[in-house]
């Protein structure tokens, strides 16, 4: 959480880059103010992912943020310029909107995070399908500090880690460390802030080596049956592993390990 200051006209609040392979990042570009999310942020940073999710040329998307931080949350300066409960609704399902395209779209999305990631900075870190971090990367979901519990956050923190350790950071406000973060399942991997970038590519070249449409079909599947009871998330993962034996992707990575040779994929893309 941090106040707002504006950033001159010629500057994009996320830098958006492509390159060859597929890889799209996402870079907060609001160092001053830690990348708070502000309105202008959450607008910017969903176009971008409405562009990468229809991509099918697109294969993993990375977020960062620029400057000294990763997300410092909700911007407060901004939301106390704006009394009213319709407006502070507005904002809220504005970000869960955003939130939500994040697992909904097919493509793996790794959070790169360094520095801060605080209240919904912290909530955005949950809601990537990986993230990254570096060892001077802090986390904490700080609302109540400033008297405003962090409920939003709480959503995708309470997904991520045990309950009563993502309570006990709800209630007290306090920061984790990286480490702490990484054993209590918020963060994939922790490494030197040095190799922070080579750590985030070996990720994604994970990733890219396997086929995109087996991918996105089990990013589909993973977050739908986890909010669902054990019998009707085993029906729906045997009829979505049924359709991904159809997908000539899996029919020709079978025959390749039954023949003793490397797969050869016809296509790197997902299919929307």
């Amino acid at each position: 959480m941090h106040p707002t200051d504006a950033l001159p006209a010629n500057e994009p609040y996320v830098i958006a880059d492509c390159d060859a392979r597929g890889v799209v990042r996402l870079t907060l570009n609001r160092p001053r103010q830690f990348n708070a999310l502000s309105e202008e942020m959450l607008s910017a940073l969903q176009t971008e992912l409405d562009a990468a999710a229809a991509d099918p040329q697109v294969r993993v998307v990375v977020i960062a943020g620029r400057g000294k931080a990763f997300c410092a949350g909700h911007d407060l300066k901004q939301m106390r310029a704006n009394p009213s409960q319709e407006y502070y609704e507005e904002l809220f399902a504005r970000c869960s909107q955003m939130m939500l395209t994040i697992q909904r779209m097919p493509q793996p999305v790794i959070a790169r995070v360094h520095g801060i990631a605080t209240a919904a900075g912290c909530q955005l870190v949950a809601t990537c399908d990986l993230a990254v971090a570096s060892e001077d990367a802090t986390f904490a979901v700080s609302g109540i500090n400033v008297g405003l519990f962090c409920s939003t956050p709480a959503v995708a923190l309470s997904r991520n880690i045990g309950r009563k350790a993502a309570f006990e950071m709800l209630v007290t406000g306090d920061r984790i460390d990286a480490r702490t973060a990484q054993a209590l399942g918020l963060v994939n991997r922790v490494v030197p802030a040095a190799d922070l970038d080579a750590e985030v590519q070996r990720l994604i070249d994970a990733i890219i080596a396997r086929p995109a449409e087996a991918i996105a079909i089990g990013k589909s599947l993973f977050y739908r049956q986890i909010e669902m009871g054990i019998a009707d998330a085993y029906q729906l993962a045997g009829e979505t592993m049924a359709c991904n034996m159809m997908e000539p992707c899996a029919q020709e990575g079978i025959d390749a390990f039954i023949e003793k040779r490397s797969p050869a994929w016809a296509s790197g893309k997902h299919t929307t």
